[in-house]
Parts: C-alpha cells; structure tokens; sequence
C-alpha cells in the first residue's frame, strides 16, 4: 500500500513544492515547527532512511543540502537544522527545519498554523531560490 508520500509524490495528494529531481522531492511540512519547514524525500518507498542503499542514502543528502541552501536564501534563519525521526510515516524522510535559536527545534512544541496563502508564500520563496542555484530543476505546487 502506497504511502502519503508516495501519493504526494504521484500527485495524488497536493503538497506546496519545493524541488524534485528523479530519485527525490521535497515539499512544506504541512504541521510546521517553524516557517520554511521542508520534508525531503526519495521517490522510492523505503521505511527507514538507513535501509537505502549508500548511494541514494548519500545523493539524498546532498539533494537536502541543496534544499536547505534555498531555505536559507529564503526564509531569514542562523542554520536550517536536520531532523530525522522517521517514525510518523513510514517512509524515509528528512526534516529541513530553518531554526534561530535550538528552541526551534523542540519537536513536541505546538506546531504552526498557516494559511494556504502563507504556505503558497513560502514555497514560491524557496522554490525560487531553488531554481536559482545552478543545475536546478523547476519545481511547482501542485
């Protein structure tokens, strides 16, 4: 049985965007601990993030790194902090969290509430800052 994240990725369900390559997509957190808050995922449907293999494991850090470089461009933080929990949904993903202060990150807090505007806001933000880097594909909410 598919995942939500894979039928986010499948287009099934919508997601505010952000990036997407072959083997990744990242798109807002809809239950944000902080503005800006992205999941980055494989398209592959694996459980647990240290059951992929080194070299998806290894270029899906790398696709984060440059996700959490559009994060930064876009939304005023000190660093965009990485989370990885994986026991919400059982499919490997990673947090991109932009934090000021390491209360930010306190992942019990009360989450955000945004509006469709506010998240639509964002991920334009980001996504732009995304397509800006070199070697980028286009991104939308969809």
């Amino acid at each position: 049985m598919a995942t939500i994240f894979s039928k986010i990725i499948a287009g099934e369900i919508p997601s505010y965007k952000i990036a997407e390559d072959d083997k990744f997509y990242a798109f807002l957190d809809i239950k944000p601990l902080m503005t800006g808050h992205t999941l980055v995922i494989p398209k592959q449907e694996v459980d647990y993030i240290f059951d992929l293999d080194d070299e998806t494991l290894s270029a899906m850090h790398v696709f984060a790194k440059r996700v959490a470089r559009a994060i930064e461009k876009a939304i005023p933080c000190k660093r965009v902090a990485v989370l990885v929990l994986g026991l919400e949904v059982p499919h490997a993903h990673i947090h991109l969290v932009p934090i000021s202060k390491e209360s930010d990150i306190i992942i019990s807090k009360a989450k955000l509430k945004l509006s469709n505007e506010e998240f639509t806001a964002t991920a334009k933000a980001i996504n732009q800052a995304w397509e800006s880097q070199a070697g980028c594909c286009s991104a939308s909410h969809h």
